[in-house]
C-alpha cells in the first residue's frame, strides 16, 4: 500500500515536471519569437523582412510598435490639440450632439507635476494620431488592412476615455484636431512662453464613427 501511494506521488512530482518544462519551452519560444519579429521590425529592409511583413506587422501593429532613431529625433515643430465630441439618437429619432471634449488635454494634466508620467499619458493618444496621419493621409479612407486597424485603434481610444470621464452613452464620434505652432519663449529669464498663445495653423475634423457601447467594436 505504501509503495503504492509513493509511486502514485512520484508520478505527480513527474507530472508536474513534465509541465513546467513544457511551460518554460512555451515561453521561451514566444520570447524568442517576439524579439526576433520586433527586430525585423525595426532594422532595415531585408528580403526576410520583405518576404514576411504581413506577419511581422500582424505581430508588432498596435501593441509592439516601436520607432526607435540612432540619432536623436527631430524637434516638434507644433502641438497638436485632439478633442471629441459625441452623437446620440434619442428614441424619436433626433440626435444629440454633445460639446468638445479635450483629450490632450487631459494627457496634459496627467503628465503635469508629475515626476513618473504614465506611457499611455505620454504617447498613447499622440503615437495613435500620427500613425493614422501615415497610413490614411488627408482623406479619411482606409486603403489597406493596416490602415483600418489605426483607424478603429484611434476610434477607440477616443470612445472609452470619452465614455470614461463622462460616463454618457453615445452612438457616434468625432475627432478635431487643432494644429498649433511651439509657442515662442518668453522674456530672458523666464521659462514660459508668451501670454498671448499662438494661433492655430489648422483645424481638421474627421468624420463621424459610428460605434458600439463603451465605444469598442
Amino acid at each position: 500500500m505504501k509503495e503504492s501511494k509513493s509511486s502514485g506521488k512520484g508520478w505527480q512530482h513527474r507530472s508536474l515536471r513534465e509541465a513546467t518544462g513544457v511551460a518554460v519551452v512555451l515561453c521561451l519560444a514566444i520570447t524568442l519569437t517576439h524579439v526576433l519579429l520586433v527586430f525585423l521590425h525595426v532594422a532595415p529592409a531585408n528580403p526576410v523582412s520583405q518576404r514576411y511583413s504581413h506577419q511581422i506587422n500582424a505581430w508588432v501593429f498596435p501593441l509592439f510598435e516601436q520607432n526607435w532613431r540612432l540619432f536623436a529625433p527631430d524637434p516638434e515643430s507644433v502641438n497638436r490639440q485632439i478633442s471629441a465630441r459625441t452623437m446620440r439618437i434619442a428614441p424619436d429619432g433626433t440626435s444629440q450632439v454633445s460639446g468638445w471634449f479635450d483629450l490632450s488635454g487631459v494627457d496634459h494634466s496627467a503628465i503635469r507635476h508629475n515626476p513618473f508620467p504614465s506611457h499611455t499619458a505620454q504617447n498613447m493618444l499622440r503615437r495613435a494620431w500620427s500613425a493614422y496621419m501615415e497610413t490614411l493621409g488627408g482623406d479619411d479612407r482606409p486603403h489597406s488592412e493596416r490602415a483600418v486597424m489605426i483607424q478603429r485603434y484611434l476610434r477607440n481610444i477616443a470612445a472609452d476615455r470619452v465614455a470614461d470621464q463622462r460616463g454618457d452613452s453615445f452612438d457616434s464620434i468625432q475627432l478635431r484636431v487643432v494644429t498649433l505652432p511651439v509657442g515662442a519663449p518668453g522674456p530672458a529669464g523666464n521659462s514660459r512662453p508668451a501670454a498671448a498663445g499662438p494661433a492655430p495653423v489648422d483645424t481638421r475634423y474627421l468624420p463621424w464613427w459610428k460605434v458600439a457601447p463603451h465605444g469598442t467594436d
